[in-house]
């Protein structure tokens, strides 16, 4: 594929095997890995996390940092950005997105059904309505 005309591109990850796939998908269309942010949000409050206290959250941010950067230490990978952030991740990805001036969000659909998304709601949707651009959502 030709190189995405459109710039940059950020990819929201949850190290699921989906969304690792869509990091894959978004490099073809981009056409180089420095034009792609990988983001990862990681949740404020650990309620029922025991380290959660000995942890700040400087540390959590490094260490998830070092593990995604090992994960992505192949040549085709080695220029991607990745971004570590707190909070809600719909929230967090559309504001991400729009300070790194993407073009296009390129994510995973986690398929969610039932009473259980209209409870909560996925964020892929909560992407799609707050993105200030265009999000190409993979099945």
């Amino acid at each position: 594929m030709t190189e995405f005309p459109g710039g940059k591109i950020v990819v929201p990850i949850d190290c699921s095997d989906e969304s690792l796939a869509a990091v894959d998908v978004a490099l073809d269309i981009a056409g180089n890995a420095s034009n792609l942010t990988v983001v990862h949000v990681l949740p404020d409050h650990h309620e029922h996390d025991l380290l959660a206290d000995a942890i700040d959250h400087a540390k959590r941010r490094g260490l998830v940092e070092e593990a995604l950067r090992r994960r992505f230490d192949d040549p085709q990978h080695r220029l991607l950005n990745v971004e570590v952030t707190f909070g809600d991740p719909g929230h967090r990805i559309a504001e991400v997105a729009e300070l790194r001036h993407a073009k296009l969000i390129v994510m995973p659909s986690r398929g969610r059904a039932g009473i259980k998304r209209l409870l909560i709601g996925s964020v892929a949707e909560r992407v799609v309505r707050l993105a200030h651009c265009p999000v190409l959502v993979l099945r």
